[in-house]
């Protein structure tokens, strides 16, 4: 059976606590020993890019080749999903050279597509709907500086529909989080996403609260988290937003409500002077640096996990 990771609810509690782990393992070997075990020899990942990146990108490449295996970019041009060949038949044949798939693309249907013939795993490095792999890496961080995820109080302030919110929010979901989000009228999480977490965190012991006032879900918070108000294929709407959004900048002032130690995350790219404040970013809360570091460690442990759990279906 092959194993996707489309969405964080692809992975039970059970299964992120055990790739956290072995993240964590990855990471320390690596610092320790200065290389990983190439437990990815004549292993090869496809990455598929739809949209531009410099985190998704570099930590997938170099995580791939710290183990021992290859990684092959195919940018926009190079195959022109969807268009110049269909999802489905660029998914058959991509199985037939490569061991693992990652795909960063504008519509989470182009996914679900790549998926229907894939005989190895396919993983989400970004859709207009989720981001689990960003969220792989803000949990490990989170653990690394609070030593726990249980109980935590989680809150982003900026723009709830917004992929990163959306993963963010079922991940707390399944794991026991304290998960508040505070976002302009009409920006809210996508009910089916909401609904998702909240039902999730009923058996998991966390919450999932909603707010108009930022305010409120910083209020005693051990993280402040927000990413940029104007999202990759938003750019039309950047004059509205900045208005919209207008009010909802994370400033010191604002990160006094939190907790006394509480950290502050951003996935990047960041946006100075807009969504948080100069201060604060590059202030002694801010831990956008490690955050984004560990997009590397989550990222070797997500594929271990896929690899090791699926057998590639010969054909």
């Amino acid at each position: 059976m092959i194993k996707h990771f489309l969405k964080i609810s692809d992975l039970s509690d059970e299964e992120i606590t055990g790739i956290l782990d072995l993240s964590l393992q990855l990471k320390k070997e690596l610092k320790k020993k200065g290389a990983n075990k190439p437990i990815f020899k004549n292993k090869t990942l496809a990455m598929i890019f739809e949209k531009p990146s410099l985190r998704t990108r570099v930590s997938f490449e170099v995580g791939m080749t710290q183990l021992g295996g290859h990684a092959l970019y195919l940018g926009p041009n190079d195959i022109q999903m969807g268009k110049r060949e269909t999802i489905a038949d660029i998914s058959g044949t991509l199985c037939r050279y490569v061991d693992i798939i990652m795909a960063r693309v504008f519509e989470h249907k182009a996914l679900q597509e790549l998926t229907k013939l894939a005989t190895v795993p396919v993983i989400n490095g970004l859709s207009d709907l989720e981001h689990p792999c960003q969220i792989m890496a803000d949990l490990l961080t989170m653990l690394e500086y609070k030593k726990r995820l249980k109980g935590l109080k989680v809150a982003f302030v900026g723009d709830g529909e917004n992929n990163v919110t959306h993963s963010l929010a079922v991940a707390a979901g399944i794991l026991g989080m304290d998960f508040r989000v505070a976002n302009p009228k009409g920006y809210a999480m996508k009910r089916e996403i909401v609904n998702e977490a909240i039902s999730l965190s009923k058996k998991s012991g966390g919450q999932i609260k909603e707010f108009s006032n930022l305010t409120d879900a910083v209020k005693e918070a051990d993280v402040v988290y927000t990413d940029t108000w104007i999202s990759m294929g938003d750019e039309a709407e950047k004059e509205k937003r900045l208005k919209v959004f207008k009010g909802f900048q994370i400033t010191n002032k604002l990160m006094n409500m939190a907790k006394s130690d509480s950290v502050f995350m951003h996935d990047m790219p960041a946006y100075r002077g807009n969504e948080v404040a100069t201060e604060v970013i590059d202030g002694p809360q801010s831990i956008i640096f490690d955050q984004a570091e560990n997009r590397l460690h989550a990222q070797k442990g997500v594929m271990a996990f896929l690899i090791k759990n699926s057998q590639k279906i010969k054909k």
